[in-house]
């Protein structure tokens, strides 16, 4: 630790911490555009000038290390002034000099009201300027359907720059010309190609680039914020929903360093108008072959009459991928009430099962310790479609220090350096067997990552796959008492909170293939289950959101509400519990999942036995009291699980290992809405096929 003074204040900090860290932890404020924490540091703007004594200028405190600092004549320790009057006339000739340029457009500049450059000119700029030149013009550029430009504004930080580049790994921005010819640009004006490009929009301090598809629609203040998680994929990001009136307008990232730190997907960001689009906000019965609107009691009459005499051995339930813990868990409560157990919520079809253990279908080495990796093994996974979070931390570990990443699967583009093994259940053979140096390179690390995807587990001889991965972990050192290296990636936001419930077929019961063949069943309840081709003969009652595919099989459609429509526990593919809070209503008719169960039990004649979430709440955590930790993961016995799977054996087939995910941006209900997200399948579309070409 090193002595310094800020403003007559002694404080202790480490060496290697900048002036401004420093400053910070003393609790001055520093102002600061180019400046930012989780990237490098350009020291562009200088408006984060500081008075060091002994120093013959005032300094850029970001740029400037603590270590650097001389001690006074005697020995005293260094000392900063961060409001001296030198202080002060630098700042106000920065932001006189950031202004020259920057146009008079506050009051219809779409970044009003969270603007940087807007609040600092007031704080720590003057009324007035001494250049009188005429203003610089630069042609917008277009760089795709997310972000909007505006040039004018910019100020040259280069905070998007350096995000695409470090962050996401894909260098779509760049800087062309110097001096005052300087402009911030894609390569020859194209769409920007990374899934996490929108966060651009939110690093710019000063409104050159602003997220598209929300321009001109809405000003902060007049936003109702609330704090939720994301279900577009099994990552559980922290948002923020911000809604006017009954309507979501924009969804934006919150901090949360365990897990997205604060970034978010495109797909997560833009999903906002699929929310409205294509809704279920009525009953629907089908009769003569075509949905007609109903009631509620029609629907629930409807559905009892459908059950009355119903062989229960008949009858089934699916859980689909947006579904929330209780929701799931009062259908589990129904069906087994009515004597059900073709139940199952693997909608991809993967072969997992939970009485194999938590640590089977989790990701042991949860997302923040990935950073503690130093060998990762993909098997069938590609991160950046599937998590697109998770991939950008095994980004950040890449960038700071040599990582090896081997990939059994399809070749793709994960924005960081690895080695293609093979693709598919071979070369994971061969690793196991020692007959391949990667597998040198797992044992040689003190803390090696198995990573098994849906890739490999979505197909019939998952579970023998799963139980080669599970003993290469075992044999590599990856699951020890000390660290668990076995992690399962999941794709969908409902599995895990689903397979804690124990929402998989009970004795004699039908799996998802089972069920969904033609005939194989009289009844079938399904929830929110969308990504599954139900066979004709099943009387189906869809309970969700969207008129997706689900709603188009239905004989029965109840309509739900969706995750930013309700407040729903969901678990993350690590085991995090968390909890999405409602920020809007439901639209017309529609209700929330799982009271429309609590009343169609009534219905049916096997009342659930709770009024309110809160008494549903009690009985959940009565029967699963792991869920009542919310924001923490349960620990598991990786070891144990890890020897339970290797016992399983079994022998994988030789096709290789495809991706689930065939178009990122259209995975669920509510992404197919989204006319903004199909403007990006399509163009991600047409530069797969030019690649092909």
């Amino acid at each position: 630790m090193t002595r310094i003074v800020v403003d007559g204040t002694e404080v202790d900090v480490p060496a290697e911490y900048t002036l401004l860290q420093a400053c910070e932890v003393a609790g001055a404020e520093i102002p600061r555009f180019c400046f930012h924490e989780r990237l490098s540091i350009a020291g562009n703007c200088r408006m984060c000038l500081v008075e060091l004594k002994g120093a013959p200028k005032p300094v850029a405190s970001c740029a400037y290390a603590v270590k650097d600092c001389r001690p006074g004549p005697n020995g005293e320790p260094p000392e900063v002034l961060t409001r001296s009057g030198q202080t002060k006339k630098a700042r106000e000739g920065v932001m006189e000099f950031l202004l020259i340029n920057h146009p008079l457009d506050c009051p219809i500049c779409d970044q009003g009201g969270h603007c940087d450059l807007q609040d600092q000119a007031m704080a720590y700029g003057v009324d007035s300027t001494r250049y009188g030149e005429n203003k610089r013009a630069v042609e917008e550029k277009y760089i795709g359907p997310l972000v909007r430009t505006a040039m004018n504004r910019c100020i040259h930080c280069t905070r998007c720059v350096r995000f695409l580049a470090e962050v996401a790994g894909v260098p779509d921005l760049g800087a062309i010309g110097r001096g005052e010819d300087m402009e911030i640009t894609s390569y020859l004006e194209q769409a920007m190609h990374s899934e996490l490009q929108g966060n651009v929009a939110d690093l710019c301090p000063v409104g050159a680039l602003v997220h598209k598809p929300q321009s001109y629609n809405v000003r902060p203040w007049e936003l109702t914020k609330t704090d939720s998680v994301d279900v577009m994929d099994a990552v559980g990001s922290a948002i923020r929903v911000d809604s006017r009136g009954r309507e979501v307008m924009q969804i934006e990232p919150r901090v949360n360093e365990a897990i997205n730190e604060e970034w978010i997907s495109d797909k997560t960001r833009h999903a906002v108008d699929g929310l409205r689009l294509q809704r279920l906000d009525r009953p629907y019965l089908r009769e003569n072959g075509r949905l007609r609107p109903a009631t509620w009691n029609e629907a629930f009459g409807a559905i009892a009459a459908r059950m009355k005499g119903a062989d229960e051995a008949r009858v089934g339930a699916l859980v689909g991928d947006l579904a929330g813990v209780e929701e799931t868990f009062a259908l589990k409560g129904l069906m087994t009430a009515l004597g059900v157990t073709n139940l199952d919520c693997r909608q991809a079809g993967e072969r997992i099962d939970p009485a194999w253990g938590r640590a089977a279908y989790t990701f042991g080495p949860t997302i923040p310790g990935i950073e503690e990796a130093d060998a990762i093994l993909l098997v069938g996974a590609n991160p950046r479609l599937e998590a697109s979070l998770l991939n950008v931390r095994i980004r950040k570990r890449w960038r700071m220090g040599p990582l090896p990443v081997g990939m059994i699967g399809e070749p793709a583009d994960l924005t960081y350096p690895h080695i293609q093994l093979g693709a598919g259940p071979e070369t994971l053979a061969e690793l196991a067997a020692g007959r391949h140096s990667f597998a040198e390179t797992l044992k040689a690390a003190s803390r090696p990552v198995v990573v098994v995807g849906m890739g490999a587990l979505a197909r019939p001889d998952g579970a023998a796959i799963l139980a080669a991965a599970a003993a290469l972990a075992r044999d590599v050192g990856a699951v020890t008492p000390e660290w668990n290296g076995f992690g399962v990636l999941h794709t969908a936001a409902a599995r895990v909170g689903a397979l804690d419930l124990g929402f998989v077929p009970g004795e004699g019961g039908l799996d998802v293939a089972g069920m969904v063949a033609p005939g194989a069943l009289d009844v079938l309840f399904n929830l929110g289950a969308d990504e599954v081709e139900i066979g004709a003969g099943a009387f189906v009652v869809y309970q969700g959101t969207h008129g997706d595919r689900g709603a188009s099989r239905a004989d029965v459609i109840l309509p739900g509400a969706a995750y930013t429509e309700k407040n729903a526990t969901y678990v993350n593919l690590e085991g995090r519990v968390q909890w999405a809070n409602r920020s809007s209503f439901p639209p017309g008719d529609a209700r929330e999942d799982w009271a429309i169960l609590r009343a169609l039990s009534d219905v049916l004649g096997q009342r659930l036995p709770y009024d309110s979430l809160t008494a549903l709440r009690r009985a959940l955590y009565a029967a699963h009291p792991h869920l009542a930790g919310v924001d923490a993961v349960e620990p598991a016995d990786a070891v144990a699980a890890a020897g339970t799977l290797a016992a399983l054996g079994g022998t994988p087939a030789r096709d290789p290992f495809r991706s689930p995910i065939l178009d990122f941006y259209l995975t669920n209900p509510i992404a197919r809405a989204s006319r903004v997200l199909a403007e990006c399948s399509s163009l991600a579309r047409g530069r797969a096929l030019e690649a092909a070409e």
